[in-house]
């Protein structure tokens, strides 16, 4: 133990600990935590230690595996290793795709936002922008299209950053890529201007459903299928087999037709997937 001032240390996070971790995230989350990420967990981990009064990793390990932390702590370890970065508006190109040729098609082909409200899916959403971009632009839409409806689910396996997206409270500079007019209308400036905070509009957080998700549950624990998904910067956390195992789950909840937007730093090259190219990163489900 290294004291520092009159605050306890713990030692260093052990190479054994380390595997008995990252063998669990795996297993939990289908993370990858290879060791030279050691160091990143050791230093996210320590928040833990401090809460709950443990001096070292081996007695947090130990509690962790204990049936007392698999209720108690289990949800708080996955909140602290998950990565969470996301914007409002991020990849851009990816909504105006959406706009001009993925909802016209769909309400083409199945009459989707008429006859039954097109249902989309934020899969990994972190703290909510990309799901509340989705609103504005799907209420946009709206406007110049009469009794177009939709509806949006919005899922991630950290309760911390789900709490964030439901609070829908934000730093002025996560709005930077917002067109100013969206901006003044879908999001409230907090009235002590010197904390830069925005707040998403009532109307806006009304039309998103929140709810935790683990990709490594089986059926992913959702019985909704979707004409739309978003899983944007997700499976590059995942090895390649769970890669298409998440993505094959991810498939049958796609409905025929319909459209599945993911990140520009993934790849589905040497994945099987019923899937076909229709743009960059977008990828459609044959009818």
């Amino acid at each position: 133990m290294m004291k520092t001032g009159n605050m306890i240390m713990s030692a260093a996070l052990s190479r054994n600990d380390f595997e008995r971790l990252s063998a669990f995230i795996r297993s939990e989350c289908g993370i990858k935590m290879p060791e030279q990420k050691r160091v990143m967990l050791e230093a996210r981990l320590r928040k833990r230690l401090r809460a709950l009064g443990i001096e070292s990793f081996g007695e947090y390990c130990d509690f962790l595996f204990s049936p007392e932390g698999l209720l108690q702590e289990k949800v708080h370890m996955i909140d602290v290793v998950t990565t969470n970065k996301t914007d409002f508006f991020r990849e851009p190109k990816h909504f105006d795709y959406l706009v001009r040729h993925a909802i016209p098609e769909l309400s083409r082909f199945r009459g989707a936002g008429a006859r039954q409200p097109l249902s989309l899916w934020s899969a990994g959403c972190s703290s909510g922008e990309e799901p509340y971009t989705l609103a504005m632009v799907l209420t946009e839409y709206a406007e110049s299209q009469p009794g177009f409806r939709f509806s949006v689910l919005a899922t991630d396996i950290s309760t911390k950053v789900l709490d964030k997206a439901f609070r829908g409270v934000y730093k002025e500079e996560r709005a930077g890529l917002m067109p100013e007019a969206m901006k003044r209308k879908y999001l409230m400036r907090s009235k002590d201007r010197d904390k830069g905070l925005l707040r998403v509009a009532p109307e806006l957080r009304s039309c998103v459903k929140f709810r935790r998700l683990n990709f490594m549950n089986n059926d992913f624990g959702i019985d909704e299928s979707f004409d739309i998904i978003f899983c944007r910067n997700v499976i590059i956390y995942f090895d390649r087999p769970t890669q298409q195992k998440v993505l094959e789950t991810i498939c049958r909840h796609l409905r025929p037709g319909g459209y599945l937007f993911m990140g520009h730093s993934e790849t589905l090259s040497s994945l099987s997937m019923p899937l076909v190219s229709v743009g960059s990163m977008v990828y459609r489900r044959p009818s």
